[in-house]
């Protein structure tokens, strides 16, 4: 499989007064297209900032993220709102839905971003939600979903725009443990049928285990993993 991202030297580091945090010291890996890859590492190693600078929703202080052989903090402004919006889909562990709609409609948000036509939005958000098993729920709003219900929605929402990497912060996390079994077992489903690509930061080894590959963050640094 050929390279998708790589992760060169990556550092951050955070300033509260005098005071400066070095979160990552330097961290390398690499994602090939269409695979599994964990993250593992207790809480506070820097997992999530990570993900953050590998979705561009923070900037590095150091290094590069190289997505497709592009060197992603070299676009403009608006060149990094576009890759958010277009190549990356996020999942949270707190889910993220908005409470006053339905799945169908949290669903279809990225594509409405993109300003698709609402037919279509919608095409793709229902196909996305009877993909991840949610066809018979598309009316619901979020209090009338269980949690692994709640968290299948984010994940049609992450990939209903058809994204080259999917990001995932611990979306197992408030899960019960036959749920996360299910919710992982999705992500390498969708792997698998639609080629998509997932890092997956997650404290649970287990899980972890049923990647194609894995990472261990230890003081700033990654290193392969198991």
């Amino acid at each position: 499989m050929s390279e998708l991202v790589a992760v060169r030297d990556l550092e951050k580091e955070y300033r509260g007064g005098p005071e400066v945090v070095r979160v990552l010291k330097g961290v390398s890996l690499s994602v090939a297209r269409g695979e599994v890859v964990a993250l593992v590492g207790a809480s506070g190693v820097g997992k999530s900032t990570l993900l953050h600078l590998l979705g561009a929703l923070d900037r590095p202080t150091a290094g590069q993220v190289v997505f497709d052989g592009e060197d992603v903090f070299a676009r403009s402004e608006s060149g990094l709102a576009r890759f958010r919006r277009t190549e990356v889909g996020f999942i949270f562990q707190f889910y993220n839905l908005l409470g006053e709609m339905t799945a169908l409609e949290n669903a279809m948000l990225p594509a409405l971003l993109q300003r698709l036509p609402w037919e279509e939005a919608r095409s793709r958000a229902a196909d996305a939600l009877h993909e991840v098993g949610l066809g018979d729920r598309l009316t619901h709003r979020p209090g009338e979903l269980s949690g692994g219900e709640q968290q299948r929605v984010a994940i049609a929402r992450a990939v209903m725009h058809r994204p080259r990497l999917v990001l995932a912060d611990e979306p197992t996390g408030n899960l019960d443990p036959k749920t996360s079994e299910v919710i992982f077992d999705l992500f390498l489903r969708l792997e698998a049928e639609r080629g998509l690509t997932f890092v997956i930061a997650t404290h649970n080894q287990d899980l972890a285990r049923k990647a194609d590959r894995g990472y261990r963050l230890v003081d700033g640094r990654a290193a392969t993993w198991p």
